[in-house]
Order: structure tokens, then C-alpha cells, then sequence
């Protein structure tokens, strides 16, 4: 085990997301006006490196897709900076995209404290990323996201190794080439975005690019799982006056019909924006709707698009 510790240390020398960037190095002599051009222009860099790591990506998400066709679920695990952009991404997904309890979710080492309260020490327990995904009980159908800059984090490595074995996708999110997670992910994506501003702060640069590969993932598996008409979120969660507005304007502009009739669907959906368009299209109950939904697997296009 000793050993084991030594090489991962080892590791960690030879790290991009750990190096100093010389460009970097005065920063504590510069303004604000230049720090912020500075910081600015190193933010701008990483768009281009989730560019080149596509070809890593879209695989991966059209392999999620196919699972989560049948019934799977999305699952992030990270430590740290990544695990809580985990926590952000999967907790947007039900107000978003109305999806079920648990269909995308996120574990943290360390637990709920761990959101706000630092529990470096957790990422290091590799017993602990074993047990996650055990309690989490992953199978076949789920896809399990391992977020790590470093790529070596032991407790996202170790749970993303027992979800393999559980039988689930594995997808390996690292901001460095050829780590552990790569290793031990069936599907690696590596987004290479160099040093940090601010050496090893991979709140930075890397956790931007984090925040970037998880809104392309699950947006891109929401899409393809029919929660959008177009660009239209059809599938949104209609829980306050500013989102019931927006369904009412989304029913508009799908069916053109007027306000008024937008309304009065939804009224009978309960806000449920799919079969309220299909209610106007055709000219049918809420019940028939809904019908007629269930028949296109829940995509809207498809339901308008079947005129039997």
C-alpha cells in the first residue's frame, strides 16, 4: 500500500493541472485590470480544449444514451472542486428537464458536508468509492461519470473501477492524459487545459471545463431522450409563475395558437406542456394526449408527426 501511496505521489509532480505556468508567475504584482484580462484570456483557452477531446466525448454520450433509453440513470462521482460540479449539474437536471428521482445524480466523497465544509482528506478513501457505488446499487443500465482533474484521485478511481465491475458505462472526465481514471474507464475523456492561473488550482481552468462536459452530457442524453421540441424545453417543471410563463409561451409558439388557448391546455395538463401542445394539435383530452405521448416514447415530434 505504501508503495501504492509513493507512485501516486510520484504522480502528482508530473501533473499539468499541478505545474506553474511561467506566464503566470507575477501575478501578485499585476492590477486588478490586468489580472482580470489575464485571467480572462486563460479562460478563453479552454472552449478550444473541449473541442479537441469531442471525439472522446460523443461516444460516450451516445453509449449513455442507449442505456438511459431503458430506464438508466446518470451518475456523477467527483471529490472536491469536480464533485460539487457534479452536485450542480445533476441537481438542475428536474427543474430543467422534469426529470425522475434519481435519474441524474451526483456522489461526493465526503458526503452532503462535504458541499460546503472541505473534506480533502475523503478523496483519499478508497474503501469509500468501492462502498458508493454498492449503496448506490449501479448496474447495466447506468452510466457512471468519473470527475477528476488530476485523473488520480483514489475514491473517484476506486468507484469508478467497482461500477465497471457492477457492470455500468464508465466515463473517466480528467484534465490530464493518460491517468488511472482513463485507465480504469471503459469510455476516457481528457480535457487538456494546462496550468492554472493560480498553480494546482483547478477550480480554475479545469473545473470550467468540467462544467462544460456535464452541461454538453446531459443536455445532449435530454435532448436525444426527447425533453426538448427543437430548442424548447417541453419537458420543464412548471413550479413557479416565471416557469409557467415560459410554458405558456413554449405551447405558443409550437401550435400558434393564442394565449388565452395555451392556458387553458395547460390548465388541463396541470402544466405539463407535451400533452397540452397535443391537446390543441389535435383537438383531443388530456387523457388522449397523454395517450399519444406514451405511444412516441415520450418525444413530442414524433407525436405530432403520427396522425393516426
Amino acid at each position: 500500500m505504501k508503495n501504492q501511496v509513493d507512485e501516486d505521489l510520484q504522480l502528482l509532480q508530473h501533473l499539468t493541472t499541478e505545474a506553474a505556468d511561467v506566464r503566470f508567475a507575477n501575478i501578485d504584482r499585476m492590477s486588478v485590470a490586468e489580472l482580470a484580462s489575464t485571467m480572462n484570456d486563460a479562460d478563453a483557452e479552454v472552449p478550444a480544449a473541449v473541442h479537441r477531446a469531442l471525439g472522446q466525448l460523443v461516444p460516450a454520450i451516445e453509449a449513455s444514451v442507449l442505456r438511459m433509453e431503458r430506464g438508466g440513470r446518470l451518475v456523477y462521482v467527483g471529490a472536491g472542486t469536480p464533485g460539487r460540479i457534479g452536485v450542480l449539474d445533476a441537481s438542475e437536471s428536474p427543474p430543467t428537464f422534469d426529470t425522475r428521482p434519481g435519474q441524474v445524480t451526483a456522489i461526493m466523497a465526503g458526503g452532503r458536508d462535504a458541499l460546503t465544509s472541505p473534506q480533502e482528506g475523503a478523496e483519499d478513501d478508497v474503501e469509500a468509492g468501492v462502498a458508493a457505488m454498492d449503496e448506490a446499487d449501479v448496474g447495466p443500465l447506468d452510466t457512471v461519470v468519473g470527475i477528476a482533474s488530476s485523473g488520480r484521485t483514489p475514491y473517484v478511481v476506486a468507484a469508478v473501477r467497482r461500477a465497471r465491475e457492477r457492470g455500468a458505462l464508465t466515463v473517466g472526465l480528467a484534465c490530464n492524459e493518460d491517468t488511472p481514471l482513463s485507465r480504469e474507464s471503459e469510455y476516457p475523456v481528457e480535457v487538456l487545459v494546462g496550468p492554472e492561473v493560480v498553480s494546482g488550482s483547478t477550480r480554475l481552468k479545469a473545473g470550467t471545463a468540467q462544467k462544460l462536459v456535464l452541461n454538453m452530457f446531459s443536455t445532449i442524453v435530454m435532448v436525444r431522450l426527447g425533453k426538448t421540441y427543437g430548442n424548447l424545453m417541453v419537458d420543464l417543471r412548471a413550479s413557479n409563475d416565471k416557469l409557467r410563463e415560459r410554458a405558456v409561451r413554449i405551447v405558443c409558439t409550437i401550435t400558434g395558437e393564442p394565449r388565452s388557448a395555451a392556458v387553458a391546455a395547460l390548465e388541463q395538463t396541470e402544466y405539463a406542456v407535451k400533452p397540452a401542445v397535443v391537446l390543441l394539435v389535435f383537438g383531443v383530452s388530456a387523457s388522449q394526449a397523454q395517450a399519444r405521448l406514451d405511444r412516441a416514447g415520450g418525444h413530442l415530434r414524433a407525436a405530432l408527426e403520427d396522425r393516426e
